[in-house]
């Protein structure tokens, strides 16, 4: 007589894992090790923006921006912030790891990712041109090119390259549907 094991469902292999398991995913599984890189996006603007604020020390731009702008940066800034923190609660619902390192347990399409593949480095691009604004650095303002570029290599290769071998179908639809950055 054989006995089928209907409890386990192949797609729900995941949180099967985590059950099995106290200790947490399987680190093994390929779909539990998440996308491979190895530096920390955010740390990659900051890094810019403080090697353009050091370049403003030795070569200033010598712009000078209204008061208004600064005002309107700062405001940016945080509206930039509560949208994270509410990008943060949206991956918590959904049980899906914020860390481009962490495994992904679902594709989320809706909200600000109906727009954007990449909303979060979207928001990121906020800080150095709003910083640059409220510092009269041009130079802090263009470190957002160098930064979009190096996110580009570090992380957001690495992540498509996972979620298109985790989430083949959706991925792809979605991919189609949706651009990277806007």
């Amino acid at each position: 007589m054989t006995v089928k094991n209907n409890d386990v469902d192949t797609n729900n292999k995941q949180r099967v894992n985590i059950l099995a398991n106290k200790q947490g995913p399987d680190k093994q599984d390929p779909d539990n090790q998440g996308a491979k890189v190895r530096f920390p996006p955010p740390l990659v603007f900051i890094i810019m923006m403080v090697l353009a604020y050091v370049a403003e020390q030795y070569y200033p731009s010598g712009i000078a921006l209204p008061q208004v702008l600064k005002v309107l940066a700062q405001v940016l800034m945080l509206l930039g912030l509560l949208m994270l923190v509410h990008l943060l609660l949206i991956f918590k619902r959904k049980h899906t790891s914020i860390e481009p390192w962490g495994p992904a347990s679902c594709i989320i399409s809706t909200g600000y990712y109906r727009y954007s593949r990449n909303p979060i480095y979207m928001i990121f691009c906020i800080y150095p041109l709003g910083l640059g604004t409220i510092l009269d650095s041009l130079w802090v303002m263009l470190s957002v090119i160098p930064s979009c570029v190096g996110v580009y290599y570090i992380a957001i290769k690495a992540e498509e390259r996972y979620l298109r071998a985790r989430f083949p179908k959706v991925y792809g639809e979605y991919c189609q549907r949706v651009r990277r950055w806007c």
